[in-house]
């Protein structure tokens, strides 16, 4: 790498929808922000280091670059911001998986830019009374920097920050979020669902379902079809939940209740 900026002022953010707004709330007390999205455009704001509507090559021009875009928006973004990045230039991206992106922004970007995967463990809705406890994965794409990110987003916002592999990344990811929102979508599916006698059990799971319930249709689908793990989660979960439901319609008992779990064994050995 010809050379690394040593001093962050400046960040451009490509994409204002939902999460971008979340982002530019928590870092423009600290950064001048530039923000790119013609179909978001914000409106110039003074407060704290100042946030400045911007054209794609204005937010090329910062030391750091967050694309806040959909998951298969990521090549046209990065496309579009390669002729203006700066030398040592940090680009990182937000999106549910890791691996595609990544190799994306590898492929693409200059080399003398520097590459984070970054993926933040909560939305608008779980970080809607701050951020201070919430978890960011980090995945070192390419240079140096990625300490340095991490002391700011641990000890500035107060995020618990997991620094892992694109793969090791995506390999949990599919099972945390993709089996979190696979659920929620057939829950809301099945509604009117139960509000009053209910316990705190169910109380629990209707929580995290309201919690990614009004996510971006591209959410979702980026967690269950772009994470390369996701099918062989779907596909054992709901071996398991059919298994289950034969158990219940035609098992006797004990003994059909210890085949169904050996039968269950077998096939995780076998995974």
């Amino acid at each position: 790498m010809s050379s690394t900026i040593r001093t962050v002022t400046s960040i451009g953010i490509m994409g204002f929808g939902a999460f971008g707004r979340l982002m530019a709330r928590h870092l423009q007390p600290h950064f001048a922000l530039r923000v790119c999205d013609p179909a978001n455009a914000p409106a110039a704001d003074a407060a704290g280091k100042g946030l400045q509507p911007a054209t794609t090559a204005e937010v090329a021009t910062c030391d750091i670059v967050i694309l806040a875009v959909p998951v298969p928006a990521i090549p046209e973004a990065v496309a579009a911001l390669r002729p203006h990045l700066r030398a040592g230039a940090i680009v990182l991206d937000v999106g549910s998986v890791k691996i595609g992106p990544a190799r994306a922004m590898q492929a693409e970007l200059p080399e003398d830019v520097e590459i984070i995967g970054t993926h933040p463990l909560f939305g608008p809705q779980s970080a809607r009374n701050g951020l201070g406890g919430l978890k960011i994965a980090l995945c070192p794409v390419r240079g140096g920097s990625t300490p340095r990110i991490a002391a700011f987003l641990r000890h500035v916002l107060k995020l618990k920050v997991i620094v892992t592999t694109a793969d090791a990344h995506d390999r949990e990811v599919a099972m945390v979020q993709g089996l979190t929102h696979l659920i929620a979508k057939i829950l809301v599916r099945m509604e009117p669902l139960p509000r009053t006698m209910t316990t705190a059990s169910f109380d629990l799971l209707m929580q995290a379902t309201e919690m990614v319930r009004y996510d971006a249709p591209n959410v979702f689908m980026a967690i269950e079809r772009a994470n390369p793990h996701a099918k062989a989660v779907r596909d054992r979960f709901f071996a398991l939940a059919e298994e289950m439901r034969l158990f219940l319609e035609q098992g006797h008992g004990q003994q059909a209740e210890r085949a169904a779990t050996a039968a269950a064994d077998d096939r995780r050995l076998a995974i």
